[in-house]
């Protein structure tokens, strides 16, 4: 069978495919050469992702830091030997039992329950942020903070300043200015939604309306403005020069993430680099960059911020990636939004870009951003007939391995062991 290596941002990281879970189709097993490399061009703070995997034949990897200003990428080419084989849902368990198995010293924790008494009172301390007198603006602003999201990018920071706190031979209680990052964090996610489903044209978010279909688009705007001014205020108040162009930095990531969103790349291997990128920016910035704020204010190591951001970083690809292959396996009512809803917006994710390897009638469709009739009910076949699923899936499993091994990293302590059991949850999430 043919070895698989990942290169989540260092190469010294890349362990045999074999090593972790297999897939077979009926009686066969299916099997790809992928070579690429991890890297990334940053010039003050710009990080650009790259593509990540490597093929059998191995071929160094650059590790990523916050800091480094240029790598010089390779030149990238993916082949691919595929069998093709019928549609399977992922199957999480054996993910998550190879992830165990790696990490078997550690202690299940639940970071849910560790973080919960920072968290308690965190919608309520948001919404009181963002008081005004106005009633609609109230309601706009208030609509996705009702407690009933997920509250995952504060739990991460909350769990990770207070494992830093530790590592630092300090007391694990929050510092204010790190329960005001958490607070941060999801007011600038949220803000991000608002805007996106503008963009997008959505019409569900989390089971509901959104807010630009119950008050119009250019509400909606303004009030996603109105969160991101209010969340660069708390900001500034924290009053740490380092950590306001940090947190700045996830801003600016969001805009150019949604601006490389809008295109698409010729060459099949620039387009696997250009989503990475993509995903990077618009989904773990926040993380990466919230984690390595809160390090900022107990510890000037910069060894220290570079594990934080590191974990962020491959965290938050993994929860995308899991993302984008829940947009192919769970049905809408589950997910709180429409099934298949990034193909009906015109976009190739980790499952298509690997299904075009087995079926390259999706190039054209790609790149047309499946506009022309019957693209989208197309290419969802080709989706479920390929490995897709597979090997987005077993991608964000390797990220999650590297953020377990950068957290692992840190002095032992229950946030950091409630981290680690984090990445298992992201593979094995549902919704």
């Amino acid at each position: 069978m043919t070895l698989f290596r990942f290169l989540p941002g260092d190469g010294n990281m890349a362990l045999p495919w074999r090593h972790c879970c297999r897939w077979t189709a009926g009686s066969k097993v299916g099997s790809s050469l992928l070579h690429a490399v991890s890297g990334a061009v940053t010039t003050a703070g710009r990080r650009e992702e790259s593509t990540i995997c490597a093929g059998v034949r191995g071929i160094a990897g650059t590790k990523v830091t916050s800091a480094n200003r240029h790598v010089n990428l390779p030149a990238v080419r993916i082949s691919s030997t595929l069998l093709r084989h019928s549609y399977r849902s992922m199957n999480t368990t054996q993910n998550v039992g190879c992830l165990k198995k790696l990490h078997s010293d550690a202690k299940a924790k639940d970071p849910f329950t560790l973080a919960q008494k920072d968290l308690s009172n965190l919608y309520d301390d948001i919404r009181k942020e963002l008081f005004v007198s106005k009633t609609e603006l109230k309601s706009l602003c208030e609509y996705y903070f009702d407690g009933k999201g997920k509250a995952l990018r504060p739990m991460i920071v909350v769990l990770m300043a207070r494992a830093c706190n530790l590592h630092c031979n300090r007391d694990g209680d929050l510092l204010p200015g790190q329960r005001s990052i958490a607070m941060i964090s999801e007011m600038i996610h949220t803000a991000s939604l608002v805007h996106d489903d503008v963009i997008d044209g959505s019409d569900k978010r989390r089971g509901k309306n959104t807010v630009n279909e119950v008050w119009g688009e250019k509400k909606a705007i303004l009030a996603g403005d109105f969160i991101l001014s209010v969340a660069s205020i708390a900001m500034a108040r924290i009053g740490n020069t380092t950590v306001l162009a940090v947190l700045s930095q996830v801003i600016e990531d969001l805009v150019r993430g949604e601006f490389m969103q809008l295109g698409s790349k010729e060459n099949e291997n620039e387009r696997f680099k250009h989503y990475l990128e993509k995903t990077f920016k618009k989904t773990a910035s926040l993380i990466a960059n919230s984690c390595k704020a809160v390090s900022i204010l107990v510890n000037s190591d910069p060894e220290v911020h570079e594990i934080c951001f590191q974990y962020g970083r491959n965290v938050g690809i993994a929860f995308q990636l899991v993302d984008d292959v829940l947009d192919f396996t769970s049905c809408a009512n589950h997910l709180g939004k429409p099934s298949a809803a990034d193909l009906r917006l015109g976009l190739a994710t980790g499952p298509v870009l690997f299904a075009c390897q087995q079926f390259p009638e999706l190039h054209a469709m790609i790149m047309r951003r499946f506009s022309s009739s019957g693209d989208v009910e197309r290419a969802w076949q080709f989706v479920r007939e390929s490995d897709g699923v597979q090997q987005t899936n077993y991608l964000a499993q390797r990220y999650c391995q590297e953020a377990v091994k950068q957290i692992s990293k840190l002095r032992p302590s229950a946030e950091r062991q409630a981290l680690i059991q984090l990445t298992e949850l992201v593979l094995s999430r549902d919704k």
